[in-house]
């Protein structure tokens, strides 16, 4: 059977196990997310981790109940009547108690647990002067403490009961029939605490001032107010230091905390819990799904600014000139050596060769930087607008400091990433395997300016003879027509009906090798797109799912 807590309530034990899973899912939470957590919450996490940890590596199997509440409420007095002797002192000046004072039960060491509660004042109960035959248990192991008043006018007991009330097992709040009500018990404390009435018990001290009906009312109209705090089940406690009156029943409380031996786990637990609900509402309960490569209006913006239509135009410019060497007429050909290489121009690589054993750093030393002119402003801005886009899908419906994180991750620096596109440029190969074609065009254009050489070199030792009028050599003709003009006339007809149809195939031919090395420019870009944008982006929103799944594991235990 469940145990029965203070509050009266039956709840599922918490185990050592179970908590240190919920404290281990909190923990990481907060490494994965804390930049875009709330950084109070996220303080406050760590510190309720490092609580954990503390907390359960104390030796010793005790309960720490303490009695909380404010000025008059008679707590001191409930709490010497609860160790059966006058330990915390009592006065009509007010305030009385100035630093917490600790009752133990049982003989085992609480010195470990009181030094790190921080409590100097210790008492050690003797059993044999309490009236326990109305009780069923023992109440060994338990550590009660009277705290200081929480609405003390002295600031340091304020700040000393609420540090010690962060620490403790199990809460009782003593007040009474003229401060029940009190604005400051109830918003600041029993509210903020709602999520502890597993461990939370409720006295109506003083209960001999009032009438039977007057109590009973004053009781009901309590319950009304722990009920508006969140503590719907919450029971109220009637007692009274003076007469004894539900003295008993109280002491019966506290022994069935310290039988269950695990409320330490479920105030812990109920910290976990609470501090992780606050955090999980800054996490939303999923991410936009956004693919791994980029986008093509991405890789558009990125490929303008990396200047690769320049360099896709310098290519076609080079294709054509390395044709026309090859098929352009044999006389004229000449003339195009005289043009500056594009490529050169631009101080682009044609190939990269790998190298075993060099590194990435020691090839862009090599390589060194392109000479492309700079993106312009609109190229800059389309580049802003498409990263600015893929943001606003990936954050969308995330909450405000995520969908910033994502904003932040999908805005790389200009200049990292004006360099990364330049590299990626120019380790880009642009040539391709020279066309068979070209080979055999420029075989024809040789035999066809031979057939000129040829020609001239006949005609002119034919115009020679008849010029020193020597006897004339035989001329072969074909048809009316000598066969020396023929291979003249033949070769260059032939040589400029090639170059032309090489003009009409390099044109083709050019328009596809852009093609080619624009897939290619367009493959590197989207490697530095998605490793400069889309995969920081990508982080973040696995990041954001890791914490809403170690929030979510935190809040199950």
């Amino acid at each position: 059977m469940s145990p029965i807590r203070p509050g009266g309530a039956r709840v599922s034990a918490t185990s050592a196990l179970e908590l240190a899973d919920q404290a281990g899912a909190l923990g990481d939470a907060v490494a994965s997310g804390g930049r875009e957590l709330d950084p109070s919450q996220v303080d406050h996490a760590v510190n309720v981790v490092e609580k954990v940890r503390e907390r359960t590596s104390i030796a010793g199997n005790h309960t720490v109940v303490a009695l909380a509440g404010a000025t008059g409420s008679g707590k001191s007095s409930l709490f010497n009547a609860l160790v059966g002797e006058q330990v915390s002192r009592i006065g009509a000046k007010r305030p009385t108690t100035s630093a917490p004072t600790a009752a133990i039960w049982g003989s085992e060491p609480a010195d470990e647990l009181l030094n790190w509660l921080g409590v100097k004042s210790r008492h050690q109960v003797n059993p044999d002067g309490l009236g326990t035959a109305d009780i069923v248990g023992s109440m060994d192991g338990l550590v009660l403490l009277d705290l200081p008043d929480f609405d003390s006018r002295v600031e340091g007991h304020r700040q000393e009961a609420q540090r010690v009330l962060e620490l403790v097992d199990v809460f009782v709040w003593v007040t009474d029939p003229q401060k029940y009500a009190d604005a400051l018990l109830h918003d600041d404390y029993v509210a903020t605490l709602s999520g502890h009435g597993a461990v939370t018990l409720v006295v109506l001290n003083q209960s001999d001032r009032l009438s039977p009906e007057a109590l009973i009312a004053c009781r009901d109209d309590l319950r009304r107010l722990l009920a508006a705090d969140g503590m719907p089940s919450a029971q109220v406690l009637l007692t009274s230091a003076a007469t004894g009156a539900g003295i008993p029943e109280l002491r019966q409380r506290l022994v069935n905390a310290v039988a269950s031996a695990d409320s330490a786990r479920a105030r812990l637990a109920a910290d976990v819990v609470a501090v992780a609900t606050t955090l999980r509402s800054g996490v939303a309960d999923s991410e936009p799904a956004i693919s791994g490569n980029a986008d093509s209006g991405l890789v558009d913006a990125l490929a303008r600014a990396a200047g690769v239509p320049v360099v896709v135009s310098a290519v076609v410019e080079d294709y054509r000139r390395e044709a026309t060497k090859h098929g352009g007429w044999l006389f004229t050909r000449w003339v195009s050596g005289f043009r500056a290489d594009p490529l050169s121009r631009l101080r682009l690589n044609k190939s990269v060769v790998s190298m075993r054993g060099v590194e990435e750093s020691d090839v862009r030393a090599v390589v060194g930087r392109s000479s492309l002119p700079p993106p312009s402003p609109a190229a800059r801005a389309a580049v802003s607008l498409a990263c600015r886009s893929l943001a606003d899908r990936a954050g969308s419906g995330l909450p405000v400091r995520w969908s910033n994180a994502v904003a932040d991750a999908a805005a790389p620096g200009t200049d990292g990433l004006s360099d990364a596109l330049d590299q990626a440029v120019i380790r880009t190969p642009l040539r391709h395997r020279q066309p068979r074609w070209w080979r055999f065009m420029e075989l024809l254009q040789w035999c066809f300016g031979l057939g000129v050489v040829a020609g001239v070199l006949w005609l002119t030792a034919l115009a020679i003879v008849g010029w020193l009028q020597l006897p004339p050599l035989p001329t072969p003709t074909w048809g009316e027509l000598p066969l020396p003009f023929l291979c003249l006339a033949g070769g260059v007809l032939g040589g400029v009906v090639i170059a032309a149809i090489n003009r009409v195939v390099v044109r083709i031919g050019a328009t596809r090798r852009g093609r080619l090395i624009e897939g290619r420019l367009r493959e590197a870009i989207a490697g530095v797109a998605r490793e400069r944008i889309v995969e920081p982006v990508a982080a973040v929103l696995e990041r954001h799912a890791r914490t809403r799944g170690s929030l979510d594991r935190a809040l199950r235990g």
